[in-house]
């Protein structure tokens, strides 16, 4: 959201909430915080750059602001409107004057051809370049432009009498990074906090720099800005790539990770050129594990069997991290150990399989959460929230009391000491108390609660507040070991960013067995990552691998197919004026639900038209609350099934918000699947399609005999996909690239 787009909503409500001179507030706030907290990393030029900003009139920093906070650099006269500030050309004049603007040279081509329209791009070139088509389009003309001239003649073809680049770019660039720690355009981020689209520490906060000097500051930089810049200007691939010999050697662990994010970019683009040996180069300079993969492919594929051994030895006997040395074991033993699979492969093809039905196919890990608590395993949904969860509320103090170390910017949630990685070397004592209490179950989950009612809701970088992962916590506290614990949470002391994610889905309490489980099904793959967690988790002495869900059409699973008769079709002033129901086992009706309501308002005559329902049937009916309980059992364990589900679905959903109570169940759509399983039909509506396949419909519109009538379909439904369904279900997930 640029301050051009808020400007433009001027009419919008919200946009009214903001003072005129917003921006200004904004800029001078972000200003005076970096001046508080930077000036051991500005040099004259920085300085320079406080001293004359505040030499400016209101109104010319003003303008100033507004150029920052709009997209790009380059701007045209003709274009800048803003009631508030006065006389745009008067400012700009003084801001020229200033040194504030500058004029378009053969540094900011690029940016001044991407300015261009095309049918400006076409008048200035055309001259010059005779016979050049004119039907090529902007992307076309650009390539030919730089193809055909110079940096310089360019400038000089293009029309930029009334173009001006912002002036002092370089130094609010650095200003900004400084604030946020990223490349950033503008200050938006300001304007949505104060609409409360973004929250912001609600408490006053120390605030500590996150560069020491300014050599730290500018390492940083450099590679943040190249990143930036290679998403914004592809095509400096080559000079990007070219002077990779002249980085910077990153002495902090932030610019060696960005470091490592643009060798893998830059050398991937290469790789897509076909300038292997260029690639090569840039994965050699970077230190991660995609690096490293690449460095070996790269070698194996131009046929250097020798260093590629070489460079993975070196990874086994001194890698950069579990993840890097996981890797290289494994392509060690492919390429030079005769080993056929990966890892990853051999994890799915020795995973358990369990047979779910297919209906709960759109949601695998909930539906593998309910095989498992139908078989009295408790099963939990965790994923990444539970370690995330016990890191946060076991060191919260540590974290985010008054002891903890101090915030990078209002707009930041970690401690600079987690971003940094430096948590453990800081807290090492206080760590080693808190893993203590690891040995006493009972102190530990009372520490936790405490910590969770007293914080409760309280904003926070590591996790989000849900009661269910407290449960989970709590069981997994119970019966897991403290020494399976304790290594699994120092890798958050010691790297958060690199611990944060890539756990199993479900953790599962079977007896005294703590057990986690990655769940798959056809068509997935495991990812490194994954990988990567489950056998930390195995070394570290919990259970853990990957269960393959297939799907299958499961005889004993319940289907209650419900239709509902409603005094409306769309808006939540619309009420439910009949109720039907049937519940389906084994391809039989099994058990009947019917029940007439009072919607509490008046049924329209058109409806009544329609289903035969009059106010009179209804005003002595049940309302849904009366019913809601029985109802709620009566569809227990069963998937929802209707004839256009969402309808029904959403209008009971509502009737049970009403009541303060939440509904979810799994679904099954009959018209959407006999659209799929029966193809070529003139009509899906429920009245054509009992028609076509002899199906009773003696009462159409009532909610009972339309549910029956929707049982019949998915008998019809359930028998193609039998006939679907093969000895293929038993293969093994393929280990596509990517995964779900």
């Amino acid at each position: 959201m640029n301050d051009d787009e808020f400007y433009q909503a001027e009419a919008q409500p919200w946009r009214r909430e903001l003072p005129r001179f917003y921006y200004h507030t904004h800029f001078v706030e972000m200003l005076a915080f970096v001046k508080a907290h930077y000036t051991h990393v500005f040099s004259d030029r920085e300085q320079a750059f406080f001293d004359d900003f505040d030499e400016l009139p209101f109104e010319a920093q003003c303008l100033y602001v507004r150029l920052v906070n709009r997209k790009g650099r380059v701007f045209a006269r003709s274009r800048l409107r803003y009631p508030e500030i006065g006389d745009s050309g008067r400012l700009l004049a003084a801001l020229d004057a200033a040194g504030w603007l500058a004029r378009p040279g053969a540094e900011h081509v690029d940016e001044v051809l991407s300015f261009m329209t095309r049918s400006q791009l076409l008048d200035a070139l055309r001259p010059r370049f005779v016979g050049m088509k004119t039907s090529m389009k902007k992307a076309e003309l650009l390539e030919f432009a730089k193809a055909h001239a110079t940096a310089s003649e360019l400038v000089e073809l293009l029309p930029t009498d009334g173009v001006f680049i912002q002036g002092r770019e370089a130094v609010i660039r650095f200003l900004l990074f400084l604030y946020f720690g990223r490349i950033s355009d503008g200050l938006s981020r300001f304007t949505m906090r104060d609409l409360g689209l973004v929250r912001t520490s609600a408490q006053a906060a120390s605030y500590e720099p996150r560069f020491q000097d300014r050599a730290e500051a500018m390492e940083t930089y450099f590679y943040a800005c190249m990143l930036a810049d290679f998403g914004r200007f592809p095509e400096r691939l080559q000079q990007m790539a070219h002077g990779v010999d002249e980085w910077p050697e990153p002495q902090q662990g932030y610019a060696a990770s960005l470091r490592d994010k643009l060798a893998y970019r830059l050398g991937r683009a290469l790789e897509r050129n076909k300038e292997t040996y260029a690639a090569l180069r840039l994965y050699q300079k970077g230190e991660n594990t995609r690096c490293a993969e690449r460095v070996v492919r790269l070698l194996l594929a131009s046929g250097q069997r020798v260093e590629a051994e070489q460079f993975l030895e070196r990874c086994l006997t001194d890698p950069a991290s579990d993840a890097e040395a996981l890797l290289a074991a494994d392509l060690y033993a492919r390429k030079f150990g005769k080993k056929r699979t990966s890892s990853l492969t051999d994890l799915l093809r020795a995973a358990d399989v369990i047979d779910i039905d297919e209906a709960h196919s759109g949601s695998p890990e909930n539906a593998a959460v309910a095989y498992y608590e139908q078989r009295g395993i408790a099963a939990y949904r965790v994923e990444n929230t539970l370690w995330r969860t016990f890191f946060g509320l076991l060191f919260w103090d540590l974290l985010f009391g008054k002891a903890a170390s101090g915030r990078h910017s209002p707009f930041e949630s970690l401690p600079g000491s987690v971003q940094s990685g430096r948590f453990l070397a800081e807290n090492q004592d206080a760590i080693a108390a808190r893993l203590a209490l690891l040995n006493k179950p009972a102190a530990l989950k009372q520490a936790l609660l405490k910590t969770s009612v007293s914080h409760y809701g309280t904003a926070n970088g590591v996790f989000r507040w849900r009661q269910r992962t407290l449960d989970a916590l709590h069981a997994m506290i119970d019966k897991a070991q403290a020494k399976a614990m304790r290594p699994m949470l120092m890798r958050f002391c010691a790297d958060y960013d690199d611990a944060r994610s890539g756990y199993p889905d479900l953790m599962l309490i079977d007896g005294d067995t703590v057990r986690f489980i990655e769940i798959k099904t056809d068509g997935d793959s495991v990812r490194r990552n994954q990988l990567l967690r489950i056998e930390q988790l195995r070394s570290a002495g919990f259970d853990a691998d990957v269960v393959q869900v297939r799907w299958i059409l499961d005889p004993e699973q319940d289907y209650v197919v419900v239709d509902v008769e409603t005094t409306g079709g769309r808006g939540e002033q619309h009420r439910v004026t009949e109720l039907g129901a049937v519940r389906v086992r084994n391809g039989e009706i099994v058990d009947r639900y019917q029940t007439l309501l009072n919607p509490q308002r008046g049924i329209p005559a058109n409806i009544t038209r329609l289903t035969g329902i009059t106010p009179a049937m209804v005003a002595d009916a049940p309302y849904f609350s009366d019913v809601a309980d029985e109802f709620a059992t009566f569809l227990e364990g069963g998937i929802f099934v209707a004839h256009n589900v969402d309808f029904d679905y959403r209008f009971i959903a509502q009737e049970f918000g009403r009541l303060g109570r939440t509904f979810r169940m799994p679904r099954l759509c009959t018209c959407a699947s006999m659209r799929k399983l029966y193809p070529g039909r003139k009509s899906y509506s429920l009245a054509a399609l009992t028609s076509d396949f002899g199906i009773r419909l003696d009462s159409h519109h009532r909610a009972l005999c339309d549910a029956e009538a929707a049982a019949e379909l998915l008998l019809l439904i359930n028998e193609k996909r039998l006939e679907q369904l093969s000895p293929a279900e038993n293969a093994v997930p393929s280990v596509a690239r990517g995964g779900r």
